[in-house]
C-alpha cells in the first residue's frame, strides 16, 4: 500500500493496482534499485483512511545491526570530508548519516501520517509499505515537474540549511550558488528557443528550517525527460560538485547505504510527470525507525553546526512520530 499527498493539496492518493500501468516509482540514490507500486491513481476520502486499521505488525522486523553513529564518529567524518574539499578543490560535497530510534513498543503508523501531513503542508508527503520496505517521508524538493501539454519543465535549486529565526552567511550562499549553476547548465543543454527562466533566490521555510530557493523553467521535448533527469540526479544538493566525483567518494566515507533516501520519486498522471527527491525520511520497522539526514559541506562548514543542521533534519520525521 501506497498513501500521498503532493504539495500545497489536502487530497488524499493511492493507486488502484487494478492496472499493470507503473504510476509510482521510488528510484534509490545509487540508482540501482526501484520499488514500484501499480494502478490509477485515484483519490482515496480521508474518513474511510482514519477507519483503516494499519497495524504495526505488517512492518517488517528490523534485522539489520545497525549502529548509529556517535556525534564523536559524525564529527570525525566531516573532518576528512572537509580534507577532501580542500584538497581537491570541490565547491561542496554532501554527507549523510543515519539516526536510528527504538525507544517504542509500537508506531501508530496512520497518525504518525497525518502529524506529518498537518506538519508540512508544503511538501510532498508519503507513506507505503510493500511488505519488505516501508517508508515514510515529507519533504518539498522538486527534481522536476513536466506538463505533458505544454512541455514546460519546472525544477529548483534548493540549497543551504539554517534555523528560521538565523540569517543566512557566507558560507549557505556559496554552497547554494554552484547548485544553480549545475542545474542551469543542464537545462540548457535541453531547452528550446524559449531559453531557461530563472527566479530570484529567495527563502524556503520547510518547519523548523529554511532553505536558500531558486526556480527554474524551461521548455523541452516529451522524448528527453528521462534522460533530462538523469543527468539532474543527484543533483548538487544531496550529492555535490563534481557529481561523480562526490558519488564515488560518499559511497566510501559513509558509515551505511543510502537506500532511497535522496533518490528520487516520479510520478505519472494524465497531465503531468512529477520527480521529487526523498528526503526528510525514514525507513519503517516493527521494533526500530532508522532516520536519514544529512547536508551540504564545504571548505567553511563547521562540524559541530553540522551535526546540529542534521539533528534538527531529524525532528522532520521524528516528532511527528506517535509512537507507545
Amino acid at each position: 500500500m501506497i498513501y500521498f499527498k503532493f504539495l500545497f493539496d489536502e487530497k488524499l492518493y493511492s493507486t488502484d493496482e487494478k492496472t499493470g500501468k507503473n504510476s509510482i516509482n521510488f528510484h534509490s540514490f545509487d540508482g540501482l534499485r526501484q520499488i514500484s507500486f501499480d494502478g490509477n491513481i485515484i483519490e482515496i476520502d480521508q474518513e474511510n483512511f482514519d477507519k483503516e486499521i494499519i497495524t504495526n505488525d505488517s512492518l517488517p522486523e528490523d534485522k539489520s545491526n545497525f549502529i548509529a553513529e556517535t556525534k564523536d564518529e559524525y564529527l570525525q567524518k566531516l573532518e576528512e570530508v572537509i580534507e577532501v574539499i580542500n584538497k581537491n578543490d570541490l565547491p561542496k560535497l554532501v554527507l549523510s548519516r543515519r539516526k536510528i530510534f527504538n525507544d517504542f513498543n509500537q508506531i501508530d503508523l496512520k497518525e504518525s501520517f497525518n502529524n506529518l501531513c498537518k506538519t508540512y503542508p508544503n511538501a510532498f508527503r508519503y507513506i507505503f509499505n510493500n511488505g519488505e520496505n516501508a517508508w515514510m517521508g515529507a519533504f518539498s524538493e522538486v527534481l522536476g515537474k513536466f506538463n505533458k501539454t505544454t512541455h514546460e519543465f519546472e525544477t529548483m535549486s534548493l540549497a543551504g540549511t539554517l534555523p528560521v529565526s538565523e540569517e543566512w552567511s557566507e558560507k549557505e550562499i556559496e554552497e547554494q550558488k554552484p547548485v544553480s549553476n549545475y542545474i542551469k547548465n543542464i537545462l540548457t543543454k535541453y531547452v528550446t528557443l524559449s531559453g531557461v527562466e530563472e527566479s530570484k533566490t529567495h527563502d524556503h521555510i520547510s518547519g523548523n528550517i529554511k532553505h536558500l530557493r531558486t526556480d527554474f523553467k524551461a521548455k523541452i521535448q516529451p522524448e528527453d525527460l528521462d534522460r533530462l533527469i538523469q543527468e539532474l540526479h543527484p543533483t548538487p544538493a544531496v550529492c555535490g560538485i563534481p557529481k561523480d566525483f562526490c558519488k564515488e567518494n560518499i559511497q566510501k566515507i559513509e558509515k551505511f547505504p543510502r537506500e532511497f533516501y535522496a533518490g528520487y520519486i516520479k510520478i505519472e498522471t494524465e497531465d503531468t510527470v512529477q520527480f521529487f527527491v526523498n528526503l526528510r525520511c525514514a525507513k519503517l520497522y516493527q521494533n526500530a525507525v532508522h532516520l536519514f539526514v544529512g547536508g551540504g559541506i564545504t571548505a567553511q562548514s563547521n562540524p559541530e553546526k553540522e551535526w546540529i543542521e542534521t539533528e534538527l533534519k531529524s525532528e522532520a520525521v521524528l516528532k511527528n512520530l506517535v509512537v507507545s
